[in-house]
């Protein structure tokens, strides 16, 4: 048969001599080779009845085919092999229980390995400069191996390289959320619930129990006025019967007397007597006191003195600190740090600069920006939002800037009656050049001045017969600035503070306009703050260790305030309440509640005493204060009984403190 031009030659299956054979177009011969090739030499046993038979591939038996394939005939031996199992077919007969009984010899020989593929694995590139001394290797293992083909001890597996090639496994599954959760736990706490666990079962129990029949609850006051006056009402119903009356009171005096072994007990075994530690007298409870809660400092901090604070407009819980060196000798750099609530213990933002930091101001339009001063005299602008530590803004390209240190920098509102698409901030500065300056910030950060402090020449006293003496003319025409604030209502009027002892009280719509003078220190001012409220009464502390109260439209001081002899480096007024002040002198901090008393602090507490106390910060919505001290520390206290809701406060600080002003 023959396809397409292809001849194709068929040996005999039945009847015809010659296996099948494929060749070519060029007559080439292509068939197939079988995969198992039997050993010519080999015998297949056939069993058939009792006997069995072996049958040789070299010549076969005749079977139900009609041709024999002969050795010498030059027949695929794989063919014959194929004609004898089909012959076998033929030849099975049914077998008998007999024949299954019987005892049946097979032997197992081992055959050749058949070889499906095989790929030698490859470690080492051919064209590697060690593939020489590689192979070379290969080549003494394969023949050791060789050498121990005859040994007991020897067999061949495959194993896997000695290095097991690396597996990447991915499972999915829902996400897993993370939450965070913080208590902040100070040592009073821990005091406070240590001391209730050891009352409250005697209390509850042994305490009350026993004169109550077991109820948990104690009796309030109430509740006992109640049972006096019942038992009053009802004393003549209870001494009608006299063996009642008998009875009951001899019950009452074996109470009595069981209720006093146990108190004895009590006292023998250490027990306190609940009503000693629980209940305290009104005035203790009333007392204005301070608590301190826990502080802000870190070894980064530690070393610098604080210099200024500064609350968040926005975020009430986050707090800039600006620190600069103790002493002015070690010039040490300066840090201006953002703290948080949520980390007492390493703030959020660490802004280093060249030199100590002197004044921070959050900005109430972009809250995110935080104004420095330094006492170099620049001023830096600072995002808190980025994770760049440089600064934002910086005065370092300015013509104008600063020459003496910024001692004060401030955020102001342009227009406060404005809505809040159209109001404006200015930042305001006032430094130890005399110079008080408003910063544009623009593409690069640059000043205008407001006004130049001037030195005022003292006028002295001619003695009797004394001769006129030339006027001295000053070292510097202009006075250090070194403190402002400007009215909590009209922001075009601020006062400013000198080196001097004066207070200049001046205006923005008027250049170098000075509105009034106020002369009442001794020594340089620290810091001038207007009343909240009292939107015409200011306060001024000063190194000459007093604090002053002023009016306005009046250049003699209402009250002087002196009970330490001290510096007074800051002041401030209180959100909550138009009477109450904070001072800081050195070690010690001062609480004035001016319609409680005009003469002496109602708090004065000895903060640190083993550092001097430089800035002071009221919180807006709770009643906390915050004391920063020379050694990098800021403390917060809680202040308990100071203007409480039921105190009885008539009229405003005017008219309890301009009587006496008067006289």
């Amino acid at each position: 048969m023959a396809s397409e031009g292809r001849p194709v030659r068929r040996g005999a299956l039945v009847g015809i001599q010659g296996p099948l054979q494929v060749f070519d177009e060029d007559g080439k011969n292509v068939t197939p080779h079988p995969l198992f090739k039997s050993d010519p030499n080999t015998a297949v046993p056939r069993t058939h009845g009792s006997s069995s038979t072996w049958i040789s591939n070299k010549s076969t038996t005749k079977s139900g085919l009609d041709g024999t394939a002969e050795p010498s005939s030059g027949q695929d031996p794989t063919l014959s092999l194929s004609a004898v199992q089909v012959g076998q077919e033929e030849m099975e007969e049914e077998l008998t229980e007999a024949d299954l009984d019987q005892r049946v010899d097979i032997y197992l020989s081992e055959t050749d390995t058949l070889w499906m593929f095989d790929m030698p694995s490859v470690m080492v590139s051919v064209e590697a400069e060690d593939a020489g001394r590689v192979l070379e290797r290969n080549k003494i293992y394969v023949d050791i191996c060789k050498t121990k083909a005859g040994s007991e001890r020897f067999e061949e597996r495959m194993v896997q390289t000695l290095a097991g090639a690396a597996k990447n496994k991915e499972v999915q599954c829902e996400t897993i959320i993370m939450e965070d959760k913080g208590m902040m736990v100070t040592s009073w706490d821990l005091d406070n619930s240590l001391d209730a666990s050891e009352i409250e079962p005697m209390s509850w129990t042994e305490g009350f129990g026993a004169t109550t029949g077991g109820s948990s609850k104690s009796p309030t006051t109430k509740e006992q006025e109640q049972a006096v006056s019942v038992s009053s009402d009802r004393e003549p119903d209870i001494t009608s019967d006299r063996g009642d009356t008998a009875t009951a009171t001899e019950e009452d005096e074996e109470e009595e007397h069981d209720k006093e072994k146990k108190d004895e007990e009590k006292e023998g075994k250490g027990f306190i007597d609940p009503s000693m530690t629980i209940n305290k007298t009104p005035e203790e409870d009333a007392a204005p006191r301070l608590e301190q809660l826990w502080s802000y400092m870190c070894d980064l901090t530690s070393g610098h003195s604080v210099s200024s604070m500064a609350w968040n407009k926005v975020n009430p819980d986050l707090l800039a600190i600006g620190y600069r060196e103790f002493d002015s000798k070690d010039q040490k750099k300066g840090l201006a740090c953002c703290w948080s609530l949520k980390n007492p213990m390493w703030p959020e933002r660490i802004f280093q600069c060249e030199h100590g930091v002197t004044a921070v101001d959050f900005s109430l339009g972009s809250p995110n920006l935080l104004a420095v001063g330094t006492s170099s005299g620049s001023v830096a602008v600072y995002d808190v939002r980025s994770q760049n530590d440089a600064a934002f803004l910086d005065s370092s390209a300015s013509l104008n800037k600063h020459t003496g240190a910024v001692w004060q920098l401030r955020w102001v509102e342009q227009d406060r009656g404005a809505t809040e698409g159209d109001k404006k901030e200015r930042l305001m500065c006032i430094s130890a050049d005399g110079r008080v300056t408003e910063w544009l910030i623009q593409r690069r950060l640059d000043c205008i001045d407001l006004m130049k402090l001037r030195r005022t020449e003292r006028e002295k006293k001619k003695l009797p017969g004394e001769k006129e003496r030339k006027s001295e003319a000053p070292i510097s025409q202009q006075a250090a600035g070194m403190c402002f604030d400007f009215h909590p209502e009209d922001t075009d009027i601020y006062l400013a503070g000198t080196d001097e002892g004066h207070i200049y009280q001046c205006s923005c719509s008027g250049k170098e306009q000075i509105l009034g003078t106020y002369r009442g220190h001794k020594g340089p001012v620290y810091r001038v703050a207007w009343n909240p409220s009292s939107t015409d009464m200011f306060l001024s502390c000063s190194a000459d260790w007093s604090t002053i109260l002023w009016h306005r439209d009046s250049q003699m001081p209402l009250l002087t305030f002196s009970s330490v002899t001290a510096f007074v480096h800051d002041i401030m007024w209180s959100p909550k309440s138009a009477f109450i002040f904070a001072a800081v002198k050195e070690s010690r901090v001062e609480i004035w509640d001016l319609s409680v008393s005009i003469f002496n602090p109602v708090i004065s507490h000895a903060a640190n005493p083993e550092a001097n106390l430089t800035s002071i910060l009221f919180a807006k919505n709770t009643n906390c204060l915050l004391l920063g001290d020379s050694l990098g520390g800021v403390g917060v206290w809680e202040l308990f009984n100071l203007d409480a809701p039921g105190s009885n406060k008539v009229g405003t600080l005017h008219d309890i403190v301009c009587p006496v002003g008067a006289v």
